[in-house]
């Protein structure tokens, strides 16, 4: 569990269409897809929930991820920050959640963790974000934030052991590549998200 006085929340988004997972041969929406034997937005709540962060899943439809967030962050606008992770990650494990709220802790205005030098989710800011993460829209996410922020050096990257962190449902074979690592993890004992 975090110890954290004031932990940021995660922010789960359930708000896309899924198009790229139908489009290539999947059926129905790819959070509802089985990973292990439960729906693929399940074993991301699992994860989340076993982090300790406080939590809030935004799945109102929107029309693109940077209104998915914007609106979130409207809605949880007391928090000390926000940890945003796409409802397909079920992988990312809940240290690396705690790992990135504790950067934020440190008094950086990002973290993003990354896995042999690939950068992935859910990243992480602090609540002097709020108005840029509240005016966004569109598809392309806080990336335009992460950017800004970047250019002032104001972001953590932390290189964590975490596949998770990586791996997202975009088709039936990301599927599959994630129920694979799912049941190695589960072979060696190692931590699951969820």
């Amino acid at each position: 569990m975090t110890t954290l006085a004031n932990p940021p929340t995660v922010i789960v988004l359930a708000s896309g269409r899924g198009e790229r997972f139908v489009a290539a041969g999947g059926s129905g929406s790819k959070l509802r897809a089985p990973l292990a034997g439960k729906p693929v937005l399940e074993r991301t709540l699992d994860a989340v929930r076993a982090s300790g962060l406080p939590w809030h899943v935004e799945d109102a439809g929107h029309p693109g991820m940077g209104d998915s967030i914007a609106a979130a962050v409207r809605v949880t606008a007391g928090a000390a920050g926000w940890l945003i992770l796409p409802g397909d990650l079920p992988l990312v494990l809940p240290q690396t959640m705690r790992a990135v709220a504790a950067a934020l802790a440190g008094g950086v205005q990002a973290a993003q963790p990354s896995y042999q030098g690939e950068r992935g989710h859910p990243v992480g800011f602090a609540a002097g974000c709020h108005a840029a993460l509240a005016a966004l829209e569109g598809n392309f996410g806080a990336a335009p934030v992460l950017r800004a922020l970047r250019a002032m050096d104001s972001v953590a990257d932390l290189a964590l052991d975490d596949a998770g962190v990586v791996t997202d449902i975009d088709t039936p074979e990301a599927l599959a590549r994630a129920e694979a690592l799912w049941r190695a993890r589960e072979a060696a004992g190692a931590p699951r998200a969820g």
